[in-house]
């Protein structure tokens, strides 16, 4: 290593850092602060400025890391192809479960069963709420693949938020945000993003980096992902949205073409070192995310399959179990439950084009058969579990936190 005046030389990094600059800051005099915090809230504060990265050269990666990331793209690949055989009701599913993972990682908690009314309609706390909002921005995130710009972008905030934040959406964000800190001024934050004028032009960049053809699949997500999370575009939602860009990328890129891999399953096990990578990009330095994104993408592989596993061998049980004939509404409900583990009569009547009475005939049978079991108060409408699905579904959630270091959410 070339030396000056005697000391080391670090050497550049091979990815552009973020810069900074300084910003006047209008103290709120009406908020309520102490002395103290009135202080450290006074005088200019510190501005992320991204670097333009869409012609940027590929970054130096370590042989090793870069055979893992191909590796890595095998499996994607492998498991597309293995579970898209058997579509229905798996990617259903594996899109839910991802949309948990990415939610928990910002500290956002529901419960399979919780997640399930509220995808029913019925009434769900707020996280799970947005975990299923979260599931709509990544199908809106599939399904704007092949136009990744600033108005799918733009569609994935509001399919997240749109609902219960209507006022964030359909737009880059107007104010200054930051991340960690108090909640009164960016002096004391972790992070501070770019101001508000800077995102326009900064997202442009980064998207036509992500529409870029010649990069590694799994390096090429993870710098877009990092990049994207550093403009933090939005005044909330950034890390859910920007884990929906990684599946359209998955998809735009080809690696999946059927079903979503739960990849923040991967990044749950260990939140805290994928907010540390997030740093150490901002400082030019990519191997982090790169292998966190590596990392998690092998484990999100198997604990996906794990979930497959156990559904397949839970659905062959319920042949087993079921009086319900070939083609009957009892028999085609089982897929449903897959996908769906709590219904109500009205919802199998819809998702199945039957009557309400052949509806509630079926489901009936699998009471009787004892796949499903009754819950709730019957003057509300009587609920229906598949009590084994939810266990499974638990212990996929068990798998992915695992072990796990928590971040700081975002």
């Amino acid at each position: 290593m070339a030396k000056v005046d005697g000391m080391p030389m670090v050497p550049p990094p091979s990815w552009p850092r973020v810069e900074y600059e300084s910003h006047p800051w209008d103290d709120d005099e009406d908020a309520p602060l102490s002395r103290r915090a009135r202080l450290r809230s006074r005088g200019p504060y510190e501005a992320a400025v991204t670097p333009a990265i869409a012609g940027a050269a590929a970054p130096n990666l370590p042989a090793d890391l870069v055979v893992d990331c191909e590796d890595a793209v095998a499996e994607l690949a492998r498991f597309d192809a293995e579970v898209g055989a058997f579509t229905a009701p798996f990617a259903a599913i594996l899109l839910r479960s991802e949309s948990a993972s990415s939610s928990e990682i910002e500290n956002l908690t529901a419960m399979p069963r919780g997640i399930a009314l509220a995808a029913l309609g019925r009434k769900a706390g707020t996280n799970a709420r947005l975990v299923i909002a979260n599931a709509h921005a990544m199908e809106a995130a599939v399904a704007l693949a092949d136009d990744l710009d600033d108005a799918a972008v733009i569609a994935m905030h509001a399919a997240l938020l749109g609902d219960e934040q209507p006022h964030h959406t359909g737009r880059w964000r107007d104010q200054q945000v930051w991340i960690g800190g108090t909640g009164t001024s960016p002096h004391t934050a972790d992070f501070v993003p770019p101001r508000a004028e800077r995102v326009t032009r900064a997202m442009e960049d980064v998207l036509a980096f992500a529409r870029r053809d010649d990069l590694p699949a799994l390096v090429h997500v993870a710098l877009t992902h990092a990049q994207f999370e550093t403009i933090h575009p939005f005044p909330d939602g950034n890390g859910r949205t920007g884990r929906a860009i990684v599946h359209s990328m998955l998809r735009r890129l080809g690696v999946m073409r059927q079903v979503t891999v739960p990849v923040s399953a991967g990044l749950l096990r260990d939140a805290s070192g994928y907010f540390d990578a997030l740093g150490a990009y901002r400082d030019g330095d990519v191997e982090p995310i790169v292998r966190a994104f590596t990392r998690a993408t092998v484990e999100a592989v198997d604990n996906g399959r794990s979930l497959v596993t156990d559904l397949t061998r839970l659905r062959l049980q319920w042949d087993e179990l079921t009086t319900a004939r070939a083609g009957s509404v009892g028999r085609r409900l089982l897929d449903v439950l897959q996908r769906q583990p709590v219904v109500d009569v009205p919802s199998v009547a819809r998702e199945l084009g039957v009557a309400t009475n052949n509806a509630r005939a079926g489901i009936e049978r699998l009471v009787d058969d004892g796949i499903v079991r009754p819950i709730g108060e019957a003057r509300r409408g009587r609920l229906y579990e598949a009590p084994d699905v939810l266990v499974a579904l638990d212990a996929f959630a068990v798998r992915a936190k695992r072990g796990r270091r928590p971040g700081p959410g975002a």
